[in-house]
């Protein structure tokens, strides 16, 4: 099996993505930040404060398994209550971001890409609060926007308002992201989506979503990035 075989399974043909993007959208947690484990605690303690089935350790990988839709019908999560989980989650987040770290090797990777001339943005449903926390903790001052959503499912109009803002086409596009919701508003958009199996879903679910990209390694990511012909 080739390096493109480990790393990489598409379904764009290739043309789309022969030269480079003009632009990197990342993710935050689970691509850059290593919160799952903060995660995982914030949902059970907001799971007694929102009256929702609290997630057991052994459910973990079952949960990784499944689409944000039916990780909600799993615990019972009502959407009327989606917007106050959020807002909490990420006060949660917050109290907790002195000590969340990056994944290993992320800054390196991010450093690398923004070195080899990629404009760099961030979106996510975590608050831009947070983030910028993040960023300057860790020196990590290379992103030219954040876009942050208060809605679990509402990065789609988060992508939406940077093809517009950014004046960029999709297809000029990359958004990078560790969950099926990331593939699911990428899709949505019309943007490429290259998938990372080292964050919340497992890969069996990303892959089942037919994500542009799936990549296994964040070297797998860089590697292939910096590589692409320049148009």
């Amino acid at each position: 099996m080739n390096w493109f075989d480990r790393h990489i399974r598409g379904c764009r043909p290739p043309e789309v993505l022969a030269g480079r993007p003009r632009l990197l959208l990342f993710d935050f947690d689970g691509t850059i930040a290593d919160t799952f484990d903060v995660a995982f605690e914030i949902l059970n303690t907001l799971a007694l404060e929102f009256g929702f089935r609290p997630l057991k350790p052994e459910e973990l990988e079952k949960a990784r398994n499944m689409r944000t839709r039916e990780v909600m019908k799993f615990l019972k999560i009502p959407m009327s209550k989606m917007t106050g989980i959020a807002r909490r989650g990420s006060e949660e987040i917050y109290a907790r971001m002195p000590g969340i770290e990056p994944l290993p090797g992320m800054p390196e990777i991010l450093r690398a890409l923004h070195a080899a001339g990629y404009e760099l943005g961030i979106v996510t449903s975590n608050s831009e609060t947070n983030v910028n926390l993040f960023l300057a903790k860790h020196d990590l001052d290379l992103f030219s926007f954040i876009r942050s959503s208060s809605k679990l499912l509402g990065k789609a109009r988060e992508l939406r308002a940077v093809i517009k803002t950014r004046k960029v086409r999709a297809a000029e596009i990359l958004f990078i992201g560790d969950e099926t919701r990331d593939i699911e508003a990428a899709q949505k958009v019309g943007i490429p989506i290259a998938a990372v199996s080292w964050g919340y879903n497992s890969r069996r679910s990303l892959e089942e979503m037919h994500p542009d990209f799936l990549f296994d390694s964040a070297e797998g990511l860089v590697a292939h990035l910096t590589g692409l012909p320049r148009n």
